[in-house]
């Protein structure tokens, strides 16, 4: 894997109930194992419900809520996917406005799979190449971007780095690739 994280504090936000449980344990470990530590942002304190497609998963212990923190808290946000979780998370104002805020303060963003639609409602997709599962595409396009269906897409317009990647299968070059956007 690449980039060395130590001292980074990454920010994954997930909704209460809905996440992709893979989609967020393993980055959530690559950033661990690159020296980084993971912190997780929700809309409301307490445990997020993960999901295995549509079982229930395990619980995670939210670290704070969106409300309670800000981009510059971070170095860089991972969005995981699972049709639920962003698409609860782009009803929130404050979730959409603490996704747009890491591109307002040019820090690196990771979102895989569904995860794309909070950028689309962050505002943050237009001019920019990127991937996600394919039913987005058409989305993607609407809101100005150029979708690609390939396993990672890196875009550095602009100052920062906007990684996305597909679905579970691209976790590996996925994690490569937020790791060294990250470290970058």
């Amino acid at each position: 894997m690449a980039g060395d994280l130590n001292g980074s504090i990454i920010a994954f936000l997930a909704a209460p109930e809905g996440t992709e449980q893979i989609e967020l344990t393993d980055p959530w470990q690559a950033v661990e194992k690159a020296g980084g530590t993971p912190q997780l942002i929700s809309t409301s304190p307490g445990e997020i419900q993960g999901f295995n497609h549509l079982d229930k998963g395990d619980t995670f212990v939210v670290n704070a809520t969106v409300e309670e923190v800000g981009a510059d808290d971070f170095t860089g946000l991972v969005l995981p996917g699972g049709v639920a979780n962003p698409d609860f998370l782009r009803t929130v104002p404050r979730a959409v406005a603490f996704a747009k805020e890491f591109f307002d303060k040019a820090k690196p963003v990771a979102a895989i799979c569904h995860a794309p639609w909070l950028l689309v409602e962050a505002d943050a997709v237009a001019g920019r190449r990127l991937t996600s599962f394919p039913s987005l595409r058409t989305d993607i396009a609407n809101a100005g971007g150029d979708w690609a269906d390939e396993p990672v897409v890196v875009c550095s317009l602009g100052p920062n780095k906007l990684v996305t990647s597909r679905k579970p299968d691209d976790l590996p070059a996925f994690d490569d690739a937020l790791l060294s956007a990250f470290a970058g």
